[in-house]
């Protein structure tokens, strides 16, 4: 590459960079790609910026982690100008502050926005990529980045008879624009994952009556959500430096926080019991940091997961709904936490039927009920909070072809294949933001984006500076990346949890432990390590090699 930016025409349908999605990540890949002068066309299918805060719009969805941490760091400015109003953001909210950021950064001229990316081919003759989008048009382009989000793909469940239901159905990741009332209605919720717990509250509020259909219950813990004070915002925002410093290389999850530096079974009962009652009523997903083996030893973990399961039969007065609703199938942390405000209180409400749809399985949804264990649950309106195809299901929805003309979805046949969650091997200059293989939904979203996309710009200016036209993963790389990632999970509690983190969630998706659970600060020293070494794992042609093979 020359010390010049690639395209000298990108309007002629050429750019260094197309980048897919306009969320966190697509944003702020933009902006560091416009910094280094590389030319970047964005592509949104929705119509705008967002990603995942554009699409979930259900009642009461909000982050789990606080506002003041789930924040962009790269901007100083940014950081002490935003006033956010609670300590978890509400949607409406973080979907403010992303359409501020993209309004204070000039982003929107060079974002395509109601356009999906359908296809990406890679010419091996000319090292481009060449990308077809919904309104017809093809580009090409250097590189590839794929910034579409963990918890983007919306999964409508394959339930018999859903499309004949008369009333209105709604899905929690694909939620309609405009408020939705359900006052006076009679309505279902199918899931009981963080958006079911997030909306069955609100719901209940409103509607005539609810019926929840659960199949797994699940552990969750408070919010203890409340209105930030100035002197909360004033404090972070003084001490910035030391809690983003402490999130990205201390944090296992890039979420600041106390560190532990014993194991549970290191007190004595009341000691412990009085540790997680203090947790608790702080609220939050700090609850699983209380000691430093909950994730490692059952012994351990069960001492967090019976306090919990105790909470629950002292909220839920109903002793067989409090039974339904308690969690003994997973250890507790092995599903991400939820945190709910009164999800568990909600239940002792006249108008909340819980229906137990593991041992009475939903048979099938007729013109106007819900049937489960052969009785009819009537209803005006479903709302599906049946989750994500996390992690890969908004890559597989696009047909990507590397060389030789394999689809990334026939070599993830088997399970999602990446080097660090970067690269995928035969696929060159297309890079993954928090794909597989890298913490990713294991830790602060916000943190984990900004370390990818700083890692692929610095990479994208080295090929720059060394005059380099293609860098991916090698084979022998990826394979004892994989190993590692799998070899670290199951040294832990979380594969003993069918969750969406292995997949479980999609029928006859393969079970493969997708995020990789070493930790954020580990994990960064790692990608820094392999940069340094040259990007170590990765194979990189000249220039003058590309000129050739055009050639020939």
């Amino acid at each position: 590459m020359s010390a010049q930016p690639l395209a000298v025409n990108a309007s002629a349908g050429h750019y260094d960079v197309v980048v897919v999605g306009a969320g966190f990540a697509g944003m702020y890949m933009l902006h560091r790609l416009r910094g280094l002068g590389f030319s970047a066309r964005v592509y949104e299918q929705g119509s705008g910026v967002g990603g995942t805060w554009y699409w979930n719009r259900y009642p009461g969805a909000r982050c789990d982690v606080e506002s003041m941490q789930y924040s962009y760091s790269f901007s100083e400015e940014l950081q002490q100008e935003w006033n956010w109003s609670e300590r978890y953001a509400p949607q409406p909210e973080i979907l403010q502050y992303a359409n501020h950021v993209a309004d204070r950064f000039d982003l929107r001229r060079d974002i395509q926005f109601d356009t999906k990316v359908e296809r990406a081919g890679f010419d091996e003759r000319n090292n481009l990529w060449q990308v077809a989008t919904s309104d017809g048009k093809t580009v090409t382009a250097r590189f590839v980045v794929l910034a579409t989000g963990c918890l983007s793909n919306a999964r409508k469940p394959d339930i018999k008879g859903l499309d004949r239901f008369k009333g209105e159905v709604y899905h929690t990741g694909h939620w309609p624009h405009q408020p939705v009332d359900f006052t006076g209605q009679r309505v279902g919720v199918i899931g009981t994952g963080s958006s079911g717990i997030q909306s069955v509250p609100v719901i209940a509020e409103q509607a005539k009556h609810l019926a929840v259909f659960q199949r797994t219950a699940q552990f969750s813990i408070p919010a203890r959500n409340a209105k930030l004070t100035e002197d909360e915002r004033n404090w972070f925002r003084a001490n910035y430096p030391e809690i983003r410093t402490f999130a990205r290389e201390q944090a296992k999850n890039g979420i600041y926080t106390e560190l532990p530096d014993r194991g549970a079974l290191d007190d004595g009962d009341n000691e412990r019991r009085t540790k997680y009652e203090a947790r608790w009523q702080r609220g939050g997903l700090t609850f699983m940091t209380v000691y430093n083996n909950l994730a490692l030893d059952k012994a351990a973990n069960d001492t967090a997961a019976d306090f919990v399961r105790g909470k629950i039969a002292e909220i839920v007065k109903d002793a067989a709904t409090a039974k339904l609703l308690t969690p003994i199938s997973y250890p507790i942390g092995t599903k991400r936490i939820c945190i709910d405000t009164d999800y568990f209180a909600t239940f002792n409400r006249p108008n909340v039927t819980l229906v137990d749809i593991k041992t009475n399985p939903i048979e099938e949804i007729t013109e106007i009920a819900v049937r489960s264990g052969g009785k009819d649950y009537e209803l005006d309106a479903l709302v599906l909070a049946t989750g994500f195809d996390a992690m890969t299901g908004s890559v597989a929805k696009i047909d990507i072809r590397g060389r030789n003309g394999q689809t990334l979805n026939q070599k993830w046949a088997e399970g999602p294949r990446t080097y660090l969650g970067l690269m995928s091997a035969d696929f060159p200059n297309l890079f993954v933001v928090t794909g597989p293989g890298s913490p990713s939904v294991l830790s602060n979203m916000i943190v984990s984006i900004e370390q990818h996309v700083d890692w692929i710009s610095d990479c994208l200016s080295y090929m720059r500076d060394h005059r380099l036209a293609t860098i991916e993963a090698e084979k022998d790389a990826e394979d004892k990346w994989v190993a590692h990632v799998n070899e670290v999970a199951f040294a832990t509690l979380y594969p003993q949890a069918d969750s969406w983190y292995m997949g479980a969630n999609i029928p006859g998706k393969p079970r493969i432990f997708m995020p990789y659970i070493g930790g954020v600060g580990p994990y960064r020293q790692i990608c820094n390590e392999v940069a340094a070494r040259g990007y170590e794992g990765f194979a990189m042609t000249g220039e003058q090699q590309r000129h050739q093979a055009a050639a020939s």
